[in-house]
């Protein structure tokens, strides 16, 4: 009785996943917006730190973008130790842009400041200083390579639609085979965590960003007071996404199947290390809401596999019904990375992974080492967070 009881439950869980959060499963792609009646200027902030490999891409992405504003970028240098300002500067000279790129040195990391906020914020008063009341600023990790048309649907999606943040959650590589059995989940969490629908509603308090690509309006920047306000925060596009709609301002949170990362991760190590970073501060580093993850990560991606095993022949078709379920609503997103129908049964086995990284991110902290991220040492708030 317990384990039919068990299967019900799953299978129900699915099915309130399918029909009541808000078709987060869906992959809806944006509708074409009018142009606005004139294109605004955007200013480009681009917070770097050890990315040589990448950043003349990025860089020439952003400048052949088909965008008919003005367009300026600041790359800050968050003390790289390899020739990442080097290559740019070369980058802007080969491609005639050195007056379109301004090279800045980040000042040393204050107290209480994470590092790529305080990256993001160097870029913020450089912008402020130039007296440059350009009023937006487009937010870029150096190692994104933006499709040509991505600046343009920024600003049509915030001029139509009034948002203060619009944000692309780009095309990550999904290449390698730790990247296919783990990239297309992450989003489809991440998804499941922030139900698109929900965060682009001025109605719904749940609020969400990608940091990869975020276009900010310089008064809601400043209306929050300016990037001190989520300068400890290790999910800085999030912390950033929910200061913004307070109050019910507009932010809009969407997929680009143009824009994509250029990071690469060649081992599940190096994934389960990524996650590792910011799994526990998800969390508000709560044990409480530790146990309740592990426990829903359990009861529902992975009892639906282990009740097949069940001397109950009733139990064992339910949960196999949830698998089926399960695998159904991960499989747009399968497709999305343009990957066989096959990785979607391979769902539960990847959350188990990603409860190993929780876990890895769990005892990371404990141990002093939570939040590295290329050789330096975060520092985080450590209290919960009261934001919903």
């Amino acid at each position: 009785m317990f384990t039919l009881s068990l299967a019900l439950l799953v299978l129900a869980i699915w099915l309130g996943m399918a029909l009541a959060h808000a078709a987060f499963w869906r992959i809806e792609p944006d509708p074409t917006l009018p142009d606005p009646p004139h294109w605004p200027p955007v200013m480009v902030i681009i917070p770097a730190r050890d990315e040589e490999a990448c950043i003349a891409q990025t860089l020439h992405s952003l400048w052949q973008q088909d965008y008919p504003g003005a367009l300026h970028l600041i790359l800050v240098d968050d003390h790289s130790q390899d020739a990442t300002a080097e290559i740019a500067l070369r980058t802007a000279r080969e491609s005639g842009q050195e007056i379109g790129l301004s090279i800045l040195q980040a000042a040393p990391l204050p107290p209480g400041w994470t590092g790529k906020v305080w990256a993001m914020q160097q870029g913020w008063q450089a912008s402020t200083a130039r007296n440059d009341r350009t009023p937006y600023l487009l937010f870029s990790d150096a190692d994104i390579a933006h499709g040509p048309l991505a600046l343009r649907q920024l600003v049509c999606r915030a001029e139509a639609s009034e948002c203060d943040l619009v944000s692309f959650m780009v095309r990550l590589s999904c290449e390698t085979a730790a990247e296919q059995l783990m990239i297309p989940a992450f989003v489809f969490f991440f998804r499941l965590l922030y139900p698109f629908r929900r965060v682009n509603s001025p109605a719904h308090p749940l609020a969400g960003a990608a940091g990869g690509t975020m276009l900010v309006r310089r008064e809601a920047l400043e209306r929050i007071g300016g990037l001190e306000s989520i300068r400890g925060e290790l999910i800085d596009d999030c912390a950033l996404a929910r200061q913004i709609k307070r109050g019910g301002h507009r932010i809009w949170l969407s997929l680009s199947s143009e824009s994509r990362s250029t990071r690469q991760y060649e081992r599940l190590s190096e994934i389960l290390h990524m996650i590792a970073r910011t799994a526990y501060t998800q969390l508000r580093y709560s044990p409480w809401l530790l146990c309740v993850c592990v426990f829903g990560l359990a009861l529902t991606f992975l009892a639906p596999p282990l009740l097949l095993l069940s001397r109950s022949g009733y139990a064992a078709t339910i949960g196999g019904l949830a698998w089926l379920l399960m695998s159904l609503l991960y499989l747009p997103m399968v497709r999305f990375y343009r990957q066989s129908p096959f990785w979607a049964l391979l769902l539960p086995l990847t959350a188990l992974l990603y409860l190993g990284g929780t876990l890895l991110s769990v005892w990371r902290h404990y141990r002093g080492l939570g939040g590295q991220w290329k050789g330096r040492k975060q520092e985080t708030n450590h209290f919960p967070s009261t934001e919903a």
